[in-house]
């Protein structure tokens, strides 16, 4: 495949961290103003994506490695664990928290992930604390505390069930980006990806077969939405992202997924009309301010040779 132009990975990027931003507010308007299941979202969500990612390799990349994966046993208990602990909890915990609350809060609340890993990592005496490390911590519970009080000590501005599931989400992504790093180091992302999202979806069936829909009756408008979250909000923007690669570096591609929680906001804010306080607004620029921060700044080597990658970088594994 043609490596694309530099001006052509911009376009990608960003195109790809709207869509997700876009994709949580528009499941957000499914949930609460159609009735959808979770459950029957993120399952029916996770196998479509999936297999669309995986005939995106087929047909674009090394499809070899499609099978090649599943040869490998090792490898293969490694992608089922990615799939279910990894995948499928970051997917579940983030749409439940879109659910519970809202596609703004749910989204940020995610993004606590980077500090999460680097106090796993701190704890792990993996890495040491540097003056980026206790800003972005510092930056991070600032804006958790606004987002989720909106300036009040007295009372949660947000539903409990909305920050538990969203913390959960954060705690999910640490796990994925971290677990994810060998599996990337042997095969593309797209592959590792596409079936952590089908196991993952396997699983979920489950409980709940995508087949058993709770509505009865579907509108254009629902197809339409459904398609965005699907297709757009999952496939389009992972594939996009993962291409944006090719032309940029990891940084730039970090630090233009910042995108990703803005437009988030700003559609369930200016679309959704969801009441945003302007505590939460303080919150919403400190966690950005974060990603800024750990997306530019460069980290110090870290002990033990374990400094994580710069060639499988968090951001060649997004997951929603």
């Amino acid at each position: 495949m043609v490596k694309p132009s530099k001006g052509i990975g911009l376009v990608l990027v960003i195109v790809g961290a709207t869509f997700w931003g876009v994709g949580g507010t528009v499941s957000q308007k499914l949930f609460q103003q159609f009735g959808v299941n979770v459950n029957w979202l993120v399952t029916t969500r996770l196998l479509i994506a999936g297999i669309l990612l995986l005939t995106v390799q087929y047909v674009y990349k090394d499809r070899s490695q499609i099978t090649a994966v599943l040869k490998n046993r090792k490898v293969a208990v490694q992608l089922i664990i990615f799939g279910i602990i990894g995948m499928l909890a970051v997917q579940y915990t983030y749409m439940a928290s879109i659910n519970y609350g809202n596609a703004a809060v749910a989204t940020l609340l995610q993004y606590l992930a980077p500090v999460m890993i680097m106090v796993y990592l701190l704890i792990r005496k993996q890495t040491i604390l540097t003056k980026r490390d206790f800003f972005s911590a510092t930056l991070a519970v600032t804006g958790c505390f606004f987002l989720l009080t909106n300036g009040s000590f007295s009372s949660l501005f947000v539903p409990i069930p909305a920050m538990i599931w969203g913390v959960l989400s954060g705690v999910a992504l640490a796990f994925y980006t971290l677990y994810a790093i060998p599996l990337l180091k042997q095969y593309d992302s797209l592959v590792i990806v596409g079936w952590a999202m089908i196991i993952g979806g396997v699983a979920l069936s489950i409980i709940h077969p995508p087949w058993q829909v709770t509505v009865t009756t579907v509108s254009i408008e629902q197809f339409l939405y459904l398609i965005f979250v699907i297709v757009f909000g999952t496939m389009i923007a992972f594939w996009f992202y993962i291409e944006s690669l090719q032309s940029l570096s990891a940084k730039e591609t970090s630090l233009l997924g910042s995108l990703e929680p803005l437009s988030a906001v700003a559609t369930t804010v200016f679309w959704l009309h969801e009441p945003f306080g302007k505590f939460q607004w303080i919150g919403t620029f400190c966690i950005i301010c974060m990603i800024f921060m750990l997306s530019v700044i460069e980290e110090p080597p870290s002990k033990k040779g374990a400094t994580h990658h710069k060639k499988d970088s968090p951001s060649k594994v997004r997951s929603i």
